[in-house]
C-alpha cells in the first residue's frame, strides 16, 4: 500500500525494508565541526565519488542513478543532509550568514521541513535548536531490489562503495569514516567461523593429544590409547553426519554452530571414557564377550537416560516455541549429533572395545599388537626394549597382590590412594563448606547484577565493520529513538468517536512509558470531539504532535480509494514517529515492541508497527525469555521423566538441588566476568543443565542406592567408580576449551566463558561440594558388623572348573 517510489522522502531512509543500502558515519579524530567548510566540502567530495561508483556487467556500466530508490519526480531518494549541506555550501559561495540549521527538525529553501536527528551526531546547538556544531554526520544510500540482477548489482555495489570510502579514508586521514552495507552484518558475523579455523585445529590436536595420554598406562596391554583416539572419533563422526544431514536438507549455516562440537565433547567423551571406567572393573579371567556384556549393563542404562534428556531439551529448542531461528537450527543439529553419537556409541565404539579387549586377552600389545613376550624373555632384550613391552601377566600375580590390575592407572592410582581419602577428611571438610558459602557470596552478587545482551558486537568478530559503526552509532546518534511506522491497514471512520475511543483504549498500555503520554494525552481531547471531518483529523494531529517537545518529528500518510458513488474512505494511514530517548533507556523500546505487538492481536483496530531495527530489537528482546521458558519447560518434563526411571527418589532431589547449584553459580560468575545473558549464553546455560546431569547422576545414583557401610565409605565408592571418568572427560573439555579464549570474535569468547565456567563449575561440585556434603546429609546408611560370632563361623569351599584350553573360569561350585 506504500511503495517506496510513492512515499515522501523526509524520513524514507529510516522506515524502509532492510533491503539493499550502503551507508557511512564520517567524523573528525580531534571531534572538528563536520559542518565546516573544509568538512562541508571534504563530505560532499564523498559523496559525488559514490553516486559514480559504475558496476561492470556484460554490455552496461551500473551507477547509482541506476538502482536507487526513485521518488515521485523520478530521482533518486537521498538523505536530506546532502541538500542541507548543499545549501549550507551555497550560501557560504554567496557571503549569506541568515542560513541556519536547526536540529532535530531544520527548512530548506524549498519550505520543506526535514528531519536530520539520525543524520547529525554529537551536535551541540545555540537557543532556538540552532546547530552549533556536529562531531558526525551519516550518509545512506537505499538501492533497489526487485529481481535476481538487481540485487546481484546491488550487492556488487555495496562491495565497491566499501572499497570507495576506504579509498576517500586513505586520501583523507584526517577524519574518520565508518562504512556500513546490508551485508555487512551478515559477512562478519560468518566470520567467526574463518578466524576460528586454526584455532579449532589446535583445539582438537590438543584434545587428541591429552584423550590418547588419558587411556594409556605403563602396562602396554591393558593400556588403551587406541579406545581415547577413538572415542573422540565417535563424537566427530557424530558431528560430522549431523552437519551433512542439516547440508543435504537444505539447512543454512551459522556461527553458532562452533558451540556444537563442544557439547558433543562433554556429552560423548564422557559415556565413552564411562565404558572405558566399567571395562576397568570387571574380571580379566572372563571371556571378552562377558566383560563387554557387563560393561554396556553397567555404563549404558546412565548414558541413555542422559542421551534421552539432552534430546528432549535440545528437541523442544527445536521445536516452534523458539521464536529465533538461528537457536532453531542449532538445536536441531544438536538433536541430530546426539541421537547419531549415541548409535556410534552402541555401534562403532562398542566394536572397538571389542577388539581391544580381545586384543588384551591375547596379551597383545596396544599399540603395535604384537604378542609381549614373557618376563623371563624380556629380561634379555634392551632397556627401552623392556620400557615399551612392560606387561603383568595374571600368572605373576601373587594371592597377596590387588587383583585389580589397572589400579596402576595414574588417575586410578590417584583417586583411590590419596584423593579419596583426603577429602572426606574430618579436617578438610569444614574448609571446603566454608569455600562453598564464598562461592555462593560471590554468585549472588553477580546475579544481582545480570543484565541482558543488547549490543550487535557480541555475535561478531572484533576486528570488523559492524563493531565499529555499531560503536560510532551508539556514540554519536544515540539522542533519538528509531523511526516507528504505525500502519493500520484497514478501512475504518477515524473522525468518528466510537473509533478514536477504540485507539484509546489500546494506547493505555503506553502510560508507562513516558514518551507515549502526549500521544494518549492527544487521543483524549480527540474524544471529545464528535463529527470531526477528515481533513481537520489529520491537521490537528499534525500539529498536536510537532507542538509536543517528546516528540522529534511526525509525519502521517493517508490512503484514499473511490467507492461507486464517488464517496471517499480510507484504506489505510501510517503514521511516523521518533522519541527522545538516551542510550541507557533502550530496554524501553524493547518493552515498547512487546507491548505493541501483543495489543496489535488484541484490539479492534488492526495495526503494525515497523522498523528495520526491530529486526535486531527481536533477538535481543527475546534472547533470554525464550530459552529460558523452554529450559524451565524441559527442567518440569526431565523430573516427571526421571521419576518413574530411577531408583530412589532421593537421586531426583539431590540432582535438581546440584543443577539449581551449578546452574546459578554460573550465571553470577559469568555475570562478574562481563558476559551478558544473550542467545549464546542462554544456550550455553541449558547446555549446562544437561552437562551437570551428566557428571553428577552417576555419582548420585551410586551413592543412594548404596546400602551397608558408611556414608563416607560409598563416597569414596563412588568417586573411585566414576570419578577417572569424570576426570578424563574434564580434562580433554578443558584442554580443547582453551584456544577459543584466542579467537578474535566475541561470539566465541562468550562461548568460552560460558562453557569454562559450566566446566569449571560443575568440576567443583563433583569432587568436592557433593563428596562432603553427602557424607553428613541424607541418605543415611546402616553400618555392617565387622566380627562375627566364632560360633557361627562358616567353612567355605570353592572348587573351580577351568578351561583346559585357557585361563578362563567357565563355572564354580561352592559348598558351605
Amino acid at each position: 500500500l506504500f511503495p517506496v517510489n510513492r512515499s515522501k522522502p523526509r524520513l524514507c531512509s529510516d522506515l524502509q525494508t532492510p533491503g539493499r543500502y550502503g551507508r557511512v558515519i564520517i567524523t573528525s579524530f580531534r571531534k572538528a565541526n563536520m559542518l565546516d567548510q573544509h568538512h562541508t566540502d571534504l563530505i560532499l567530495k564523498l559523496h559525488s565519488a559514490v553516486t559514480r561508483i559504475q558496476v561492470q556487467r556484460p554490455g552496461f556500466n551500473y551507477t547509482f542513478a541506476h538502482i536507487c530508490i526513485l521518488n515521485n519526480d523520478k530521482t533518486c531518494i537521498v538523505d536530506d543532509i546532502v541538500h542541507v549541506l548543499e545549501e549550507l555550501k551555497a550560501a557560504r559561495s554567496s557571503n549569506r550568514t541568515n542560513f541556519a540549521i536547526t536540529y532535530p527538525i531544520t527548512h530548506l529553501k524549498d519550505g520543506r521541513e526535514v528531519y536530520n536527528g539520525h543524520q547529525l551526531g554529537g551536535v551541540t546547538v545555540h537557543s532556538k535548536d540552532r546547530v552549533k556544531s556536529a562531531e558526525a554526520i551519516q550518509l545512506t544510500y537505499y538501492l533497489q531490489a526487485i529481481n535476481s540482477l538487481n540485487d546481484m548489482v546491488a550487492e556488487k555495489w555495496e562491495s565497491i562503495f566499501c572499497d570507495t570510502v576506504e579509498l576517500f579514508q586513505k586520501s583523507n586521514r584526517k577524519v574518520k569514516m565508518y562504512p556500513f552495507t546490508s551485508s555487512s552484518l551478515k559477512e562478519d558475523f560468518q566470520k567467526t567461523s574463518r578466524v576460528s579455523e586454526r584455532y579449532l585445529i589446535t583445539s582438537l590436536v590438543l584434545v587428541v593429544t591429552l584423550a590418547i595420554l588419558c587411556c594409556s598406562m605403563q602396562d602396554c596391554v591393558r593400556s588403551k590409547p587406541w579406545l581415547g583416539l577413538l572415542g573422540l572419533l565417535t563424537v566427530t563422526l557424530a558431528t560430522l553426519t549431523a552437519a551433512g544431514i542439516i547440508n543435504l536438507t537444505g539447512g543454512k549455516y551459522n556461527s553458532t554452530f562452533l558451540g556444537i562440537p563442544f557439547i558433543m565433547l562433554g556429552h560423548g567423551l564422557y559415556g565413552t571414557f564411562e565404558m572405558l571406567s566399567s571395562w576397568r572393573k570387571t574380571r580379566e579371567d572372563q571371556h571378552v564377550k562377558e566383560r563387554t556384556a557387563a560393561v554396556f549393563a553397567d555404563s549404558m542404562l546412565s548414558f541413555s537416560l542422559t542421551t534421552a534428556m539432552y534430546l528432549v531439551t535440545f528437541g523442544i529448542g527445536a521445536s516452534p516455541f523458539t521464536n529465533i531461528e538461528a537457536a532453531r537450527i542449532f538445536c536441531c543439529n544438536s538433536c541430530i549429533a546426539i541421537f547419531f553419537n549415541y548409535l556410534y556409541v552402541l555401534s562403532f565404539y562398542g566394536s572397538s572395545l571389542v577388539f581391544t579387549g580381545y586384543i588384551e586377552n591375547n596379551y597383545q600389545h596396544s599399540i603395535f599388537c604384537r604378542k609381549v613376550p614373557k618376563p623371563e624373555v624380556l629380561q634379555e632384550k634392551p632397556a627401552w626394549y623392556r620400557f615399551l613391552l612392560t606387561a603383568r601377566f595374571s600368572e605373576d600375580t601373587d594371592d597377596s597382590e590387588e587383583t585389580n590390575t589397572y589400579e596402576s592407572h595414574l588417575l586410578v592410582w590417584f583417586l583411590k590412594r590419596y584423593y579419596c581419602d583426603w577429602i572426606t577428611n574430618t579436617y578438610v571438610k569444614p574448609f571446603v563448606v566454608l569455600f562453598y558459602l564464598v562461592y555462593i557470596s560471590f554468585a549472588l552478587m553477580g546475579y544481582l547484577q545480570v543484565s541482558e545482551g543488547s549490543d550487535l558486537s557480541n555475535i561478531v568478530a572484533t576486528a570488523t565493520r559492524t563493531i565499529e559503526y555499531t560503536t560510532a552509532q551508539q556514540k554519536y546518534f544515540s539522542n533519538y529513538s528509531p523511526v516507528i511506522g504505525f500502519y493500520i491497514y484497514e478501512s475504518i471512520e477515524y473522525w468518528n468517536t466510537s473509533v478514536q475511543e477504540d485507539v484509546l483504549e489500546y494506547t493505555k498500555g503506553f502510560v508507562r512509558i513516558s514518551w507515549f503520554e502526549s500521544y494518549l494525552n492527544y487521543l483524549r481531547k480527540l474524544n471529545i470531539s464528535t463529527g470531526l471531518p477528515k481533513k481537520n483529523f489529520t491537521d490537528m494531529l499534525r500539529n498536536s504532535f510537532l507542538k509536543t517537545p517528546q516528540f522529534a518529528h511526525f509525519s502521517e500518510d493517508i490512503i484514499f480509494s473511490k467507492k461507486y458513488n464517488n464517496e471517499v474512505d480510507v484504506v489505510a494511514s501510517r503514521m511516523f514517529l521518533v522519541a527522545k530517548t538516551m542510550e541507557t533507556k533502550r530496554e524501553e523500546l524493547y518493552d515498547l515492541l512487546e507491548t505493541l505487538r501483543k495489543l496489535s492481536l488484541t484490539s479492534k483496530v488492526k495495526f503494525i508497527v515497523f522498523n528495520p531495527s526491530f529486526v535486531y530489537m527481536d533477538r535481543y528482546a527475546s534472547s533470554v525469555g525464550a530459552p529460558l521458558q523452554n529450559s524451565c519447560i524441559s527442567a518440569l518434563f526431565l523430573l516427571f521423566f526421571s521419576a518413574f526411571l530411577v531408583a530412589d527418589s532421593l537421586i531426583n532431589v539431590w540432582l535438581t538441588l546440584t543443577v539449581a547449584s551449578v546452574e546459578f553459580g554460573v550465571i553470577g560468575f559469568m555475570t562478574l566476568w562481563k558476559v551478558e545473558l544473550d542467545c549464546i549464553s542462554v544456550l550455553c546455560l541449558i547446555y549446562g543443565i544437561n552437562y551437570t546431569i551428566d557428571n553428577c547422576a552417576p555419582l548420585l545414583s551410586t551413592f543412594v542406592l548404596g546400602k551397608e557401610f558408611t556414608r563416607t565409605k560409598w563416597v569414596k565408592n563412588a568417586l573411585e567408580v566414576h570419578g577417572v571418568a569424570i576426570l578424563q572427560s574434564y580434562l580433554c573439555y578443558i584442554v580443547g576449551l582453551i584456544p577459543l579464549a584466542a579467537v578474535p570474535s566475541n561470539l566465541t569468547r562468550t562461548l568460552f566463558r560460558c562453557l569454562f565456567l559450566i566446566a569449571l563449575v560443575t568440576f567443583f561440585h563433583c569432587f568436592a561440594i557433593l563428596p562432603v556434603i553427602l557424607t553428613f546429609l541424607p541418605p543415611s546408611k546402616k553400618k555392617r558388623k565387622e566380627k562375627k560370632n566364632p560360633e557361627n563361623r562358616e567353612e567355605i569351599e570353592c572348587v573351580e572348573m577351568v578351561d583346559m584350553d585357557s585361563t578362563r573360569v567357565v563355572d564354580q561350585i561352592t559348598t558351605v
